[in-house]
């Protein structure tokens, strides 16, 4: 209970007449709550403790970031591929310049590499004309189309027939970026509670209430059963930055109308590594978007070390929310699924040797569209759209949600702070 204490004390208790009249558990006010230490989760948390509010981060896992924040090919994106005016559009591009500002300030590590997307079939030339005229749209107007010889003349291992430049594309450390999140937010007096787990809550007499229980406590919990909570907080303001179980928390948010919850959508994505210690490329390189992402493409780590991935496996979205809430969605790499990815690399990097490529890691991305249907939008949910005061859901926040961090932080302080 140590932690639940101290996640309390960031409270102000509402005294021995405020209980839990179910439960009997203790019912603590708080001003700003944030569920979730992701990526975006903390710039959030970071930038309401800036504007002066008391902030409190709860976290289901043992530590920040070991979730989508984590599992990612940490690229900085330019927002070329996302529907002009949509949040994806606007908040990445605004993102990437205050990633990239905020990282050269704190000395995150982090590298502006450029990017190709190249075609390499003749039907597929007019898509990068389509592309480009997008990202106009966007803003982003530094993108350069070329011949696949210029293109090749850049990258001598790269076959193409034609390819786009993108040279505010980049990587970043997301760790150390997370980590510089957090200590900002800690600095400005912001509690983060780890191994705590959000269950449920409703609106209540008293406004908003969280229903909290440490995560220990649902290890062995079958998943539809009934979970008493063992503390409530009562926040002015809540911010479900939950990821991957934003969705699975809202529909156990009693009191909001769930016609504005949408239906989860998963999809791993696997990346293998190149076994060779030396990359073949400088920058980073993407086919054509396809089916629910953006192509098995070349990314390299500050490192050097260069990753495929990821490809688009869907799952069935059955699990319960239980299990959403402490992660066990399943990570694993199938060794064998390197044989897909083999032929998909060799369209533009025709040199990959058999047995070169092995299993890295994989990430799960929460998506609000499923297979064959166009990708979605961002949702940032509050009031305006659902009608309860002090709560904004964040649901969706898949790519390009680390490049977003921030410009998403500073959406949700202007709007709802």
């Amino acid at each position: 209970m140590l932690l639940l204490r101290r996640l309390a004390g960031a409270g102000r208790r509402r005294g021995p007449a405020a209980r839990g009249l179910a439960s009997g558990a203790p019912r603590e006010a708080a001003d700003a709550v944030v569920v979730g230490a992701g990526v975006v989760g903390l710039a959030v948390a970071r930038a309401l403790a800036m504007a002066g509010r008391e902030v409190v981060v709860v976290e289901a896992a043992p530590s920040f970031g070991t979730g989508t924040s984590s599992r990612n090919s940490e690229v900085i994106h330019a927002g070329i591929y996302y529907p002009p005016c949509s949040l994806k559009a606007s908040l990445c591009v605004r993102g990437k310049e205050m990633l990239y500002k905020y990282c050269a300030e704190r000395e995150v590590a982090h590298k502006q590499l450029g990017k190709l997307i190249v075609v390499t079939g003749a039907a597929e030339t007019g898509k990068l004309d389509m592309l480009l005229m997008n990202a106009k749209q966007n803003g982003v107007n530094d993108l350069q189309l070329m011949e696949g010889s210029q293109a090749m003349e850049m990258e001598p291992e790269l076959r193409c027939l034609k390819a786009l430049l993108s040279p505010s594309t980049g990587i970043v450390d997301s760790h150390s970026f997370m980590l510089s999140l957090l200590g900002d937010a800690e600095n400005l007096g912001t509690t983060v509670s780890y191994n705590t787990t959000v269950i449920g809550g409703h609106v209540g007499y008293e406004g908003l209430e969280l229903h909290i229980c440490e995560s220990k406590e649902l290890q062995n919990h079958p998943g539809g059963s009934h979970v008493t909570p063992q503390l409530v907080l009562l926040p002015k303001l809540l911010i479900n930055s939950a990821g991957l179980s934003a969705i699975p928390l809202a529909t156990r948010f009693h009191g909001l109308d769930q016609a504005f919850v949408p239906n989860p959508h998963y999809a791993r994505g696997c990346y293998f590594t190149l076994s060779q210690t030396k990359s073949p490329f400088s920058h980073l390189i993407y086919p054509l978007p396809e089916d629910g992402g953006i192509g098995v493409h070349v990314t390299i780590d500050l490192n050097g070390l260069v990753r495929f991935g990821p490809d688009v496996e869907w799952l069935d979205g059955g699990e319960d929310p239980v299990s959403c809430f402490l992660n066990r969605f399943d990570y694993s790499v199938n060794p064998t699924r390197c044989s897909v990815f083999y032929p998909v690399v060799r369209k533009y990097f025709p040199n990959l040797k058999d047995g070169s490529l092995e299993p890295g890691y994989s990430g799960i991305r929460p998506k609000l569209s499923g297979p064959g249907q166009p990708p979605s939008d961002f949702v940032i949910q509050g009031q305006d759209i659902h009608g309860i005061p002090g709560l904004v859901n964040l649901f969706g926040i898949e790519s390009p949600g680390l490049t977003s961090s921030l410009a998403i932080a500073e959406h949700i302080v202007s709007r709802y702070s």
